[in-house]
């Protein structure tokens, strides 16, 4: 499933045919999990089921129809009361675009799929998880690679542009954040608990060069950041174990040295003209101007729909309704490029509370793994999975990275290693044991 959400789930848009590639795997994997699975494992981590769960159940009630009095009567839909005839309304849902609220409502179908995928998996398969989910994101690295010595790798499942770094997703954005996300991976596997890490430290220090230099190869600004979060957030999730492997050498000799081999290499592909993304840093950008126009139409739509949303999946033509002349071009404004502001703006108050709900269930179980052993005993998965979502997260502010399906998956799987902060003083039958990773 992972893999098939590689090579077709790099795209958030709901025409491109990766959509049906992806939901068909993902709907046979949720049948034959429901079918042949235990039942007390088949729903994973109880807090990531039932937050979920109720994302589910808050974009479906948004497609139930609502009498005309009550629909007419919900916040901002009175400048389309004059499109019925008069006596002749017809009974509509909360979702002011059906259509998209429903393909929102049916793209959840990949987080199920991984989730209960997961409560499959067995104690001496859960290594798998993390290895096959680190070998996407080198594979990955190597496409972008490929593509940026100027090989046209286009991918008939997916929207985007040709000329782009972006590996096997649709927007280089996504794709910056998955570097960023091997960043912090990377350490982890290359100081398994209980053992030396041997040849994996120098491949580490090539990995962690490459997966920078892909970044700037993409012209991804927002990568920039992101990469620099993961290379800090890989640190220190291994510097105790690093530390005690490299206590020969003088404390100052592991940060220095990274730090001096990184900005060597970094200084060198900008004075070869290749690091897009710091070439865009000092350009004028249609899009990122788009975005801070738009903002203040954003925050009044926000406004104007709350408490009960707009509809999911439906910010582009609603967008349009509230455009001023002034933001009006060719092209169109597909997102408000800041998934948190649009999710309340998709949901109104019930995706308020279960945002609040979800990132305070974060910052509940990272702080208790935080209080465990210094990174050492079980602590490592849920401080890892953490670290991946203070990425999506960190993303978000900018795009929309986890409305595509291997983003998804990403996700829900970071959630799970999360989840077993929650039983650090036994052992964790969720995700790996550190020993595992």
């Amino acid at each position: 499933m992972l893999i098939l959400l590689f090579l077709a789930g790099g795209s958030a848009r709901a025409d491109v045919l990766g959509q049906v590639v992806v939901r068909t795997g993902a709907w046979t994997v949720l049948v034959a999990c429901v079918l042949f699975q235990r039942r007390a494992a088949l729903v994973g981590p109880r807090p990531v089921f039932w937050l979920m769960l109720v994302a589910l159940l808050t974009v479906a009630i948004q497609l139930i129809p609502l009498p005309p009095s009550i629909w007419q009567a919900l916040p901002g839909r009175s400048i389309l009361t004059g499109a019925v005839e008069e006596g002749v309304a017809p009974w509509r849902p909360i979702a002011i675009v059906p259509g998209a609220a429903f393909n929102a409502a049916s793209s959840l179908v990949v987080p199920f799929a991984i989730l209960f995928a997961l409560g499959g998996v067995r104690a001496y398969e859960r290594r798998w998880v993390f290895n096959l989910l680190f070998g996407l994101i080198v594979t990955s690295m190597l496409i972008g690679l490929i593509q940026f010595s100027g090989v046209d790798l286009r991918n008939p499942l997916l929207n985007g542009d040709a000329r782009q770094v972006s590996g096997l997703f649709a927007n280089r954005n996504h794709f910056a954040l998955f570097m960023a996300m091997g960043c912090a991976i990377a350490p982890v596997w290359a100081f398994p608990a209980g053992r030396s890490p041997g040849w994996r430290l120098p491949v580490l220090g090539g990995l962690l060069v490459l997966f920078l230099l892909t970044i700037l190869a993409s012209g991804s600004r927002a990568g920039l950041l992101l990469g620099g979060i993961g290379l800090l957030l890989g640190a220190l999730l291994i510097w105790p174990r690093a530390q005690r492997e490299l206590r020969r050498y003088p404390r100052w000799v592991l940060p220095v040295g990274s730090v001096l081999l990184i900005l060597a290499f970094v200084a060198a592909s900008f004075a070869a003209g290749r690091a897009a993304s710091i070439d865009r840093l000092f350009e004028t950008d249609q899009l990122q101007d788009m975005r801070t126009r738009a903002l203040p139409t954003v925050l009044l739509m926000i406004q104007t729909y709350f408490p009960v949303g707009s509809g999911f999946g439906g910010f582009d033509p609603v967008f349009r309704i509230h455009e001023p002349f002034g933001l009006l071009k060719t092209t169109y404004f597909n997102h408000a490029h800041n998934d948190l502001l649009e999710i309340i703006l998709d949901g109104g108050l019930p995706a308020t509370l279960l945002l609040v709900a979800g990132l305070g269930w974060w910052c509940h179980t990272t702080l208790r793994a935080l209080r465990a052993p210094r990174f050492g005993g079980g602590a490592i998965p849920p401080l890892l999975g953490s670290s991946l979502l203070l990425l999506l997260f960190v993303a978000s502010l900018f795009d929309y990275p986890a409305r595509t399906p291997i983003m998804m998956a990403v996700f829900v799987i970071a959630a799970t290693w999360l989840a077993s902060g929650d039983n650090l003083s036994t052992r964790s039958t969720l995700p790996d044991a550190p020993q595992q990773l």
